[in-house]
């Protein structure tokens, strides 16, 4: 192995990633050990697990907190609103349980997989990527983040130490289609976030769908459309027509068409879902 590198800063985490721009970070590792492959035994690495300030899922009046360190089960453990669902659903969707036990949040949308789970979720929920480097602290949005395939939007020397959630105020859902319930990449999946006013109009609406573009996707147009409809009106409101920007492909899970048409039902689904009395 060529470097294996263990900071117990942050600071001295940008300090190597400033001197050695070819080491690959290590939280979770079950991304980035697979993907090394033979190559592991000449790989660079930066193990960020002995950073103390990356770890721990906290909730307060301002939202959720998210270090770079937390893994999918701490997230499902935590005792957060229900407007956070989604993000506990989609979870559980990420490997096996032990995968989930050490596999980060922030592993997952820093690998700018398509099809992350947890990406769509972080993007309907308006979380931010706080970010440090040499030129100091900066945040963005995860819509944002993710510019392409396996491609985020950090700067030479630059980590993430953590997603900031604003509050979760309704409700939200996480839903998947893959070619068997567990253990497998999605052919399409989506999140909405929802609130409702006293007469069950929808006030507010975040709708994203994944793994039918190279990066997920937020639908404006239809979360305008969505705003003052019922439970009832969702057949109408979600229309082919309003899941705008998709570009799926055509693999080894499913066609492309077959993406387009499923995204309106899942949507459909997650909507009424969430809308349930």
């Amino acid at each position: 192995m060529s470097a294996y590198l263990q900071p117990e800063t942050v600071q001295e985490a940008i300090a190597a990633l400033v001197a050695r721009p070819d080491l690959r970070i290590i939280a979770g590792g079950t991304d980035v050990y697979p993907s090394l492959g033979e190559d592991l035994p000449r790989a660079a690495l930066l193990d960020i697990t002995g950073i103390a300030t990356l770890r721990g899922v906290t909730e307060d009046a301002a939202g959720l907190t998210i270090g770079a360190l937390a893994s999918w089960t701490e997230l499902q453990r935590a005792s957060l609103a229900p407007g956070y669902r989604a993000l506990r659903e989609a979870g559980r969707e990420v490997g096996s349980p032990q995968i989930q036990n050490v596999a980060t949040v922030v592993g997952n949308l820093c690998n700018a997989s398509p099809a992350a789970d947890g990406t769509v979720a972080l993007m309907a929920l308006d979380a931010e990527v706080l970010i440090d480097g040499p030129a100091g602290p900066r945040r963005m949005r995860v819509a944002d983040f993710v510019t392409g395939v396996r491609q985020v939007a950090l700067h030479p020397g630059e980590i993430v130490i953590a997603l900031r959630l604003p509050p979760a105020r309704g409700r939200s859902h996480f839903r998947k289609l893959g070619a068997r319930r567990y253990l497998v990449i999605s052919i399409a999946m989506v999140t909405v976030h929802v609130e409702t006013n006293a007469q069950g109009r929808i006030a507010r609406a975040a709708v994203a769908v994944g793994s039918c573009s190279p990066v997920a996707q937020r639908l404006p147009g239809l979360e305008r459309a969505l705003i003052g409809a019922r439970r009832a009106d969702l057949a109408d409101v979600v229309r082919p027509d309003l899941i705008e920007g998709l570009a799926p492909i055509g693999d080894v899970r499913a066609e492309a068409a077959y993406r387009v048409a499923a995204a309106p039902v899942l949507v459909r689904r997650a909507l009424d879902a969430c809308m349930e009395p």
